[in-house]
């Protein structure tokens, strides 16, 4: 029973959430500010989740920086997925590996 309740609040937020700007927001929002700022919100927000996620992920900042460094030059020359991201995880792996038997 209370695993039911938790679910039923859970979809309850979940709907408020989708449906409060259509409600609050009836007309075309008309200021450019706005709608620039609209639409690099979930870019915004995709990198604050990311990025510290990146930088944490292995004992050393600096591999996980190595690894970071080389996935984001992969994707500037347009290099597939499953090349950055092996690329990036290889980098990283050897970057830790060179800093465990350094340090």
């Amino acid at each position: 029973m209370r695993l039911l309740c938790y679910i039923a609040i859970m979809a309850l937020v979940t709907y408020a959430i989708r449906a409060i700007p259509f409600v609050a927001f009836r007309k075309k929002i008309r200021s450019r500010f706005v709608q620039d700022f609209l639409y690099y919100v979930p870019y915004a927000v995709l990198s604050v989740m990311t990025i510290p996620a990146v930088l944490y992920a292995t004992d050393h900042m600096a591999s996980a920086a190595v690894g970071a460094a080389v996935a984001v030059v992969l994707a500037f020359f347009r290099r597939g997925l499953l090349t950055v991201a092996l690329s990036a995880c290889g980098a990283a792996l050897l970057a830790e590996l060179v800093l465990t038997y350094l340090l």
